[in-house]
């Protein structure tokens, strides 16, 4: 799915494997001993987890794609064993292709929809709308086609993030295309949707199966009007902080460098993130710069990874924690990498990253991290199958 080297699909194989379903992590111990501690829980076992959500609205519940396609209902703390959503047999699967994420809309409990974005059997990338029928499962018939990308020639770098950002618009990652340093040069130019950032209304109006916000910065300008901000090459996992609102996103890295940005949104409207001119702060190909009038200098890292020196090399972008039951993570951003399995955290800044530390925990091969209803924190395996929950114990 992240899809480090360019000519080398498929997920990355994890360097460490921690056994069991509760890893404890010791970050300070007092004079009494009982100095608080993060560890992992498992919520269950899935197959090929690749994201985690919860529906607004819908306490108790939470939901987690898988790969090839199924939608799981974890209910009060149990696994469903029926599925939620079953798009299997619209999915190309797998290796860097599946069900990439899904999102609920911000009105899910007055309308009951939700988006999930795929590699459709043609390989092109695919967001479709369903309608639930109740929290515990969705129409596969309701189905309606709200946008899809062309991705011809290449299976990796796919993007495939959904996030609902303020003013309920849906917001759209997808990677350069594939191939190795973008040899197809999408991610610089504004005539192709690859190696975006996107930003829709995905609600059907008339005939029109999606609408562009007219903020949006190529509006009335040259470039495709759904761009939001360019040049990333596989920006596998993004959020908002949910307390201002700022972009945070893990851009998957080509030779050397992992990146994470974390950038206001007027800033990131319209900007350039630098690929493939550069990769992370280090030149790639200067021969490539962007070659559209932009006034302002594009968007670099608050953080990077070296592939040798870190062990990185894919990066798994995750959230800014808000939740007081999360003390020794609250106002964190939270990543990993799916090489490397480390779960770290940093205090983020638009002017940069400071305190980056190992949280001790770690999981093999991970593929995203999620939020519950209530703020919980989550990450899901692929090198286990396991989702776990990230708690504090006193």
């Amino acid at each position: 799915m992240v899809g480090r080297s360019g000519h080398r699909g498929g997920w990355l194989v994890a360097a460490a494997f921690i056994a069991g379903v509760l890893v404890v992590a010791l970050l300070g111990t007092g004079a009494s001993g009982r100095a608080p501690t993060l560890a992992l829980r498992s919520v269950g076992t899935f197959d090929s987890p690749i994201y985690v959500t919860h529906a607004p609205g819908t306490p108790g519940f939470l939901y987690v794609a898988e790969q090839a396609g199924r939608i799981r209902v974890v209910d009060k703390g149990t696994p469903r064993s029926q599925d939620f959503l079953n798009i299997s047999n619209r999915i190309s699967c797998c290796g860097e292709r599946g069900l990439l994420s899904i999102a609920f809309d911000p009105h899910y409990r007055s309308n009951h929809l939700l988006y999930a974005d795929y590699t459709n059997a043609n390989g092109d990338l695919e967001v479709d709308e369903f309608h639930a029928t109740s929290n515990r499962g969705a129409d596969p018939n309701s189905r309606r086609t709200v946008i899809v990308i062309p991705h011809p020639g290449e299976s990796n770098h796919n993007g495939g993030q959904l996030q609902f950002g303020p003013a309920g618009l849906l917001y759209i990652s997808t990677g350069d295309g594939g191939g190795g340093g973008d040899n197809h040069d999408n991610a610089r130019h504004l005539n192709v949707l690859l190696g975006k950032i996107l930003r829709i209304d995905p609600h059907k109006q008339a005939t029109r199966p999606y609408t562009v916000p007219q903020s949006n910065p190529y509006v009335g300008r040259t470039g495709r009007d759904e761009i939001f901000a360019y040049g990333f090459r596989n920006p596998w996992r993004f959020s908002f902080d949910s307390a201002n609102n700022d972009l945070a996103i893990g851009d998957v890295g080509q030779d050397s460098w992992e990146e994470i940005d974390y950038v206001a949104r007027p800033r990131a409207k319209g900007s350039y993130f630098g690929w493939p001119t550069y990769e992370g702060f280090a030149p790639f190909d200067l021969s490539r710069p962007d070659p559209n009038p932009n006034p302002r200098p594009r968007v670099q890292p608050i953080i990077v990874k070296n592939h040798g020196s870190d062990g990185y090399h894919a990066i798994i972008g995750g959230y800014v924690v808000h939740n007081p039951n999360l003390s020794l993570l609250n106002g964190r951003y939270v990543y990993s990498d799916h090489a490397n399995g480390a779960i770290r955290s940093l205090v983020p800044s638009t002017s940069g990253a400071r305190g980056d530390r190992n949280t001790g925990l770690s999981v093999s091969g991970p593929s995203s991290f999620g939020i519950g209803y209530a703020r919980q924190l989550y990450v899901a395996s692929l090198g286990d199958n396991h989702v776990y929950q990230i708690v504090q114990r006193p």
